[in-house]
């Protein structure tokens, strides 16, 4: 029988996993693909098959991690520089990239508050770091949102696309395999922001003022994301939470996106209460496996609404591009 060429790509990614073995970064791979996975898994119906069928679902999943096999400093040191930003922000010092935020405290931290062009931003940034040395680069800030607004651009292309071409009767097999990459490339930095400890400076043991006594050492963000979720936290821990919410259409993704990594940041304190409290050691505690499951399920929902949605508005009217005028 000859394989299409979905099928094929498929079952490379389905093989993969087997033959290498990535380092483990972010949510670590098994939390990054289980992400993926229920996102797609509960898609709606109306969203196109190929995204839902289980060709589609191991794609999507195994793309999971697919930005972290990106940072190998000695084999790739450019790209492992240029793109670790896009994993993170630190939202101490975005503030400082903010458009309008005239409080200058994070409670204005929102999409209404900066500018949703990367350049935009990064010319704020750097017009701020004269007068505050506390920030060494631009790079040290970060720019998830801006990395998530940018790839569900591009999923939204694709799907407009496709749109196009079935409704001429042309092959859509290579455009799928776009879309497909575009989903899973997606659900990467939508589970990092699930994820409250890259959004913050306090990434991987507090500094500065201490009064809870919370660690300092550099293991909580590899020990909560990583080896607990790997040793612990199973599909069924997390699918029900992800199954019981209604998929949604965002119309302002922007926005929304910035409400959810803002709720996402107001969690920090928590991952350093739990850990105080050794729940992310060995089998660790209810309340961290609770806490751990509601988080990856947070990334699934919101990956799989942000799917969802860029379906739905790949069906706007858009002006044709004609190249330069």
């Amino acid at each position: 029988m000859r394989l299409t060429l979905i099928t094929r790509v498929a079952l490379a990614a389905t093989l993969l996993p087997i033959l290498t073995t990535p380092a483990a970064h972010a949510w670590g791979r098994d939390g990054h693909m289980l992400i993926n996975k229920l996102a797609a898994q509960y898609l709606p119906a109306d969203v196109p098959y190929f995204l839902r069928n289980p060709n589609g679902l191991g794609v999507i999943e195994w793309l999971g991690p697919e930005p972290d096999r990106w940072k190998q400093r000695d084999a790739e040191p450019e790209l492992t520089a240029t793109q670790s930003p896009d994993h993170f922000l630190d939202y101490e010092w975005a503030i400082y990239g903010a458009t309008s935020c005239a409080n200058g405290t994070p409670d204005c931290l929102d999409g209404y508050n900066f500018p949703r062009k990367r350049y935009d931003f990064i010319r704020n940034l750097t017009a701020a770091l004269p007068h505050h040395p506390e920030i060494r680069n631009f790079e040290t800030v970060g720019f998830q949102p801006w990395q998530v607004e940018e790839v569900w651009q591009r999923l939204k292309s694709d799907m407009r696309e496709y749109r196009h071409l079935t409704a001429a009767n042309q092959d859509t097999a290579p455009v799928q395999l776009a879309i497909l990459y575009d989903a899973g490339w997606l659900g990467h930095y939508v589970g990092d922001g699930s994820q409250p400890l890259h959004l913050t400076l306090q990434y991987n043991g507090w500094t500065g003022p201490n009064p809870h006594h919370y660690t300092t050492g550099h293991h909580i963000h590899s020990q909560f994301e990583s080896i607990y979720v790997s040793a612990n936290i199973k599909p069924s821990d997390v699918a029900p939470l992800v199954a019981d919410s209604q998929p949604t259409v965002i119309d302002d993704e922007w926005t929304q996106y910035w409400n959810y990594i803002h709720h996402s940041n107001s969690l920090v304190e928590k991952v350093y209460q739990l850990d105080k409290d050794h729940g992310f050691e060995g089998a660790g505690t209810p309340e961290a496996k609770s806490f751990t499951a509601e988080r990856l399920a947070a990334g699934a929902i919101e990956l799989r609404n942000l799917i969802n949605s860029a379906w739905v508005h790949s069906a706007d009217p858009v002006e044709q591009y004609h190249g330069p005028q």
